[in-house]
């Protein structure tokens, strides 16, 4: 007599063995939420100044490159961009209840180790739904000046032909609090400075290694040139 298959046990079936688990879409929702949760927390405990906001696209996928000098940066950009944002998080954030938090508003987790197919995945899906993906294309918190860019950057914009839009976070490592020594003074002024977006590709559609090279180089001279525009507009 046959046996009929418990429930789940014929979906179980259906996946190859090795095959790794399918990652959560990322939640629109989530990250609407937690651009409501970073707007009260940066302008109730400090005093950003957003220039250019507007040069963000109402509509439509966009990337948001963002320099990476200090821990604030992230959650800054995401109480002052215009549209809630989808970031690529290092997986080593998302440990308890921070990593709960962080996936519930839509935040994306990723292995720096290797190349992390999942978050490969999640990160075009928000792209090709018409969201807005932050990355720091420098990797890891440095200097904050754009010297060293991942390929990473220029494989999403080229994959999804959804412009960048470079942005400079400047003011967060200026001061420590007397309080919190790892975080600005509370009140203190931190700049959020949007530019212009651009395509990172030729025109020519070309996905090889050479036109991600060439498009890394691209963004690189685009984001070093916005940053030591913003500085000059900031007089940081």
């Amino acid at each position: 007599m046959r046996r009929h298959p418990r429930r789940g046990e014929a979906g179980r079936r259906m996946t190859p063995p090795g095959t790794p688990a399918a990652a959560a879409r990322p939640s629109a929702r989530g990250a609407a939420t937690g651009r409501r949760i970073g707007i009260g927390l940066m302008y109730g405990l400090w005093k950003p100044r957003v220039l250019g906001a507007w040069r963000v696209p109402a509509a439509g996928p966009v990337i948001l490159a963002v320099n990476h000098a200090h821990n604030l940066d992230g959650p800054m950009l995401m109480g002052t961009a215009p549209r809630p944002v989808h970031f690529l998080i290092k997986k080593e954030a998302f440990v308890g209840p921070l990593g709960a938090f962080l996936t519930g508003i839509g935040q994306l987790k990723v292995d720096r180790s290797g190349t992390d197919r999942a978050a490969v995945t999640s990160a075009l899906d928000v792209l090709g739904r018409g969201g807005v993906l932050g990355i720091f294309p420098e990797g890891t918190r440095g200097t904050g000046d754009f010297a060293s860019l991942r390929a990473g950057l220029a494989y999403f914009a080229v994959r999804s032909g959804a412009p960048i839009v470079p942005v400079a976070v400047l003011g967060s490592t200026d001061r420590r609090g007397r309080v919190t020594r790892v975080l600005p003074p509370v009140r203190s002024r931190v700049d959020v400075v949007f530019g212009d977006a651009f395509q990172a590709g030729d025109g020519s559609g070309r996905r090889t290694r050479t036109a991600l090279d060439e498009a890394t180089v691209r963004i690189q001279e685009r984001l070093t040139a916005h940053l030591e525009n913003a500085r000059r507009l900031t007089g940081r």
